[in-house]
């Protein structure tokens, strides 16, 4: 049998960039469905009463994306972020076998899930090429200079995962639009949905990917919006191919307790957004100002910055180290993108943000959610002061 970890009531979690936790109305629609078994696709009372609980829930998230009744070919359900991201990249650079444009703009310090799709690209013989993103900030000249008609798609983050850095992701979009209207665009929103405000009409992307459990939803649910123009130009080919569900784009019978319980978080976090980015964005300076005369070095972005994540990079202390510290204090904190945290390589966002691959081994991500209080950052506080003073530090 295997030895579970142990898990204490007063456990302060700080890793909500990494998942989050349910939300009480996420729990509660779960409660409401889980005795719904039929086939959403099936014409029978049973079949219409699984279909009616998909179409609510794509309301409810299609409206905290700036959606009013969108249809399924407009928002389809995913599995999570990922999936979104590989449909949107791959199923429109694929849509057409010849392809006149063969270059991909991307970011230096985009998620895994776009960047290794990216490399996958690469292998197939598309250009990609990576902006700077130094200092949490797009270099908007460098982007120009190399925007042209042979671009086919840019993919570009909104909120950084590790650094917390807000792009400008809508003035991009629109000098690709100016340059040609075949250019593709895609965000990955997953880590801004429900922390910054945008609207999915309005921020000039073909595909946005979203996920459920970053905004207090389960894990297995993510969402892609299309816009309109790419379903009416034949933009995109299914990345799963099968019975045709989701608008024909995503086939596989749905999760749909999954999908219910997302339309609630959704609905939910929507409702609360001004109410829990001011608590983010109070708790997250909280940290910032309690760290600003240690040792430590918070790494502020220059641009605008995510409601919910600090970057904090430790006076010559691994991260992992630091993590097994204050994991022993009952306190949980990242070393950066859950997604990657078996990779031993060095953050690429970090060293693109401008830290050296030394400083970027020794930076922990700390990431607050809507549940966390005032007394759980001073005490977090605390305890990596504690750690920074106790630890054994790396001869340089």
């Amino acid at each position: 049998m295997y030895a579970l970890p142990q898990v204490t009531e007063n456990m302060i979690y700080l890793d909500n960039s990494a998942t989050t936790e349910l939300s009480a109305a996420a729990k509660k629609r779960i409660g409401e469905v889980l005795d719904v078994y039929g086939n959403p696709s099936s014409k029978h009372a049973l079949g219409v009463e699984a279909r009616a609980i998909i179409d609510k829930a794509r309301d409810q998230v299609g409206r905290a994306m700036g959606l009013s009744h969108p249809a399924p070919e407009n928002l389809i359900f995913t599995s999570c972020g990922s999936e979104s991201n590989c449909t949107a990249i791959l199923g429109s650079l694929y849509s057409k076998e010849k392809r006149r444009a063969n270059k991909v703009i991307t970011t230096d310090s985009e998620h895994p899930a776009v960047e290794n799709v990216m490399k996958r690209l690469e292998k197939d013989g598309f250009e990609v090429i990576r902006l700077s993103t130094r200092g949490g900030e797009l270099d908007y000249n460098e982007y120009t200079s190399v925007l042209d008609d042979k671009v086919a798609l840019v993919s570009l983050m909104l909120v950084n995962n590790e650094t917390g850095a807000v792009y400008d992701v809508k003035k991009f979009f629109a000098a690709a639009k100016r340059v040609s209207a075949d250019i593709t665009t895609h965000c990955d929103a997953v880590q801004g949905f429900l922390k910054v405000p945008f609207n999915a009409k309005s921020l000039g992307a073909d595909f946005i990917s979203v996920s459920a459990h970053k905004i207090h939803g389960p894990k297995g649910v993510g969402a892609l919006y299309i816009s309109p123009e790419i379903i009416k130009l034949r933009k995109i080919v299914p990345y799963i191919i099968g019975g045709g569900q989701e608008g024909g784009f995503r086939s596989g019978t749905e999760n749909i307790i999954g999908i219910a319980a997302f339309g609630a978080a959704a609905e939910e976090g929507f409702s609360e957004f001004s109410q829990n980015v001011a608590k983010m964005t109070s708790l997250r300076d909280l940290c910032c100002e309690k760290l600003s005369n240690t040792d430590a070095r918070v790494n502020l972005p220059g641009s605008a910055r995510a409601p919910h994540i600090v970057s904090v990079t430790l006076p010559s202390i691994k991260s992992e180290t630091m993590l097994n510290f204050l994991s022993g204090k009952g306190i949980c904190v990242s070393a950066g993108s859950a997604c990657s945290s078996h990779s031993r390589n060095i953050s690429s966002a970090l060293v693109g943000f401008g830290l050296k691959a030394e400083e970027a081994d020794t930076t922990i991500r700390v990431s607050v959610g809507k549940y966390n209080t005032e007394e759980e950052i001073l005490t977090f506080c605390n305890a990596l002061i504690e750690g920074m003073n106790t630890l054994v530090r790396i001869k340089r």
